[in-house]
């Protein structure tokens, strides 16, 4: 790990997710050419899976998130809670924080946003760039509900 001196810059977040990223992303001085997007929710990300976004994007990749593979059955449902059909899960990942973004992208993708979406990496995609996938950390549970508290103070023990 390597230690670098960093200087903070508080940014007022928005009403939204969105607004706090944009907010943030407009604070960023304009040397910095890769910007990532982490939120606090995902407080036990291991440094080696910030690494590997941040890796990946300063190896030429526009838009990069780390996404794990899903386990679960996913059924999509009607109006009535009636199961229409199974989705194929090969192809589906749960995606994860921090994304990683050439700092360009990720402007032009907020700059062009219509409607808000759950992630960055849904931005850079309405503009047409490809996002790439890397592996994912199961330590990167994000921590919204009761129960994620207690897996994550299980995993904080030793």
């Amino acid at each position: 790990m390597i230690d670098i001196p960093v200087d903070l810059i508080v940014v007022a977040g928005g009403d939204t997710r969105q607004a706090s990223v944009a907010a943030a992303l407009a604070a960023v001085p304009p040397t910095f050419p890769i910007v990532l997007v982490h939120d606090a929710a995902r407080a036990l990300v291991p440094p080696e899976l910030v690494e590997r976004v941040a890796a990946a994007v300063r190896a030429g990749h526009d838009a990069v998130v780390p996404a794990l593979p899903v386990v679960d059955t996913i059924r999509t449902v009607g109006p009535d809670e009636i199961a229409l059909g199974t989705v194929d899960r090969s192809v589906l990942r749960a995606v994860q924080t921090p994304q990683g973004f050439r700092r360009e992208v990720l402007t032009a993708a907020h700059a062009a946003a219509v409607d808000p979406l759950t992630d960055d990496a849904g931005l850079a995609e309405q503009i047409g760039v490809p996002v790439l996938c890397v592996p994912g950390d199961e330590a990167a549970l994000k921590i919204t509900r009761p129960f994620d508290l207690a897996i994550a103070e299980l995993l904080l023990r030793d």
